[in-house]
């Protein structure tokens, strides 16, 4: 009888022998309602529901346009990576601006109030340091534009992060003495053609972390502007913001690196 030894038929075989194999994983999702004070906010949870016990937990933090597919999508994919991912809801549940100028405006009224700020990603964090999957001792912040400025902003609250990314944040905080609450380490990864973070605050931010003793690394890619890892932000980096293939594929290597340190 002639055989063929080709990958499909490998696969029917190992069928027969053993049954159909385990699914290596069960994603789940779910839109979370939460409060800050009085304020309604729903984040986006994803999670492996076929990894046994509990896992390290991460808040990623949306970019200025506000909780939508491109966090969720992130969620999903750091899930399907063995964590609990919680995107957070900075602006409020249905709270989304409908273009950049809307944007710009909710943006920097979170960021000319940074105490509210911080009280928003402290919120997300606590939802998501209470899930009964997740590791309490284990727990990240990350974020995206916005969502970078605002997840350096919790690290420097003093919340109980062992490790905080920014992706193509802003760098700047009114009160840099602030850093030395941070009590995990710190991973910025940034592009080197960025027009809206200049070298100013690239210096300044880097003489922060020095100051306070953070373990911290910043990572700069050279050709990448702002928003350099989300395709919506089109591929012209004239207009000071675009995606950017290579340092989108380098830098969520670079997340993937850290927090393997982090978590062992």
């Amino acid at each position: 009888m002639k055989t063929r030894q080709n990958g499909s038929v490998v696969w029917v075989l190992l069928l027969g022998l053993f049954g159909a194999l385990p699914s290596q994983a069960a994603l789940r999702t779910k839109k979370v309602e939460y409060k800050q004070g009085d304020t309604l906010l729903q984040g986006y949870l994803a999670y492996d529901d076929a990894r046994p016990g509990k896992s390290p937990g991460i808040v990623i933090i949306h970019e200025w346009m506000g909780l939508n597919e491109y966090a969720e999508g992130r969620a999903r994919q750091l899930a399907e990576l063995g964590y609990v991912a919680f995107a957070a809801d900075i602006y409020g549940k249905g709270v989304r601006p409908k273009d950049a100028k809307e944007a710009a405006e909710l943006a920097g009224r979170y960021k000319s109030d940074r105490r509210l700020l911080r009280a928003r990603a402290r919120a997300a964090l606590d939802i998501l340091r209470a899930h009964p999957r997740v590791e309490p001792r284990k727990l990240v912040a990350m974020g995206y534009c916005f969502g970078g400025t605002t997840a350096l902003e919790l690290a420097r609250s003093g919340a109980p992060l062992v490790g905080t990314v920014s992706f193509h944040g802003n760098l700047d905080t009114p009160e840099p003495t602030d850093a030395n609450s941070i009590r995990g380490r710190v991973l910025v990864l940034h592009g080197g053609d960025d027009p809206f973070v200049p070298a100013a605050q690239v210096t300044a931010f880097q003489q922060e972390m020095r100051e306070a003793g953070v373990d911290w690394e910043m990572v700069t890619y050279g050709g990448a502007v702002h928003s350099f890892t989300v395709p919506t932000a089109g591929n012209d980096p004239k207009r000071g913001a675009a995606y950017n293939e290579r340092a989108d594929r380098r830098s969520f290597e670079a997340l993937k690196r850290f927090l393997s340190e982090i978590f062992g």
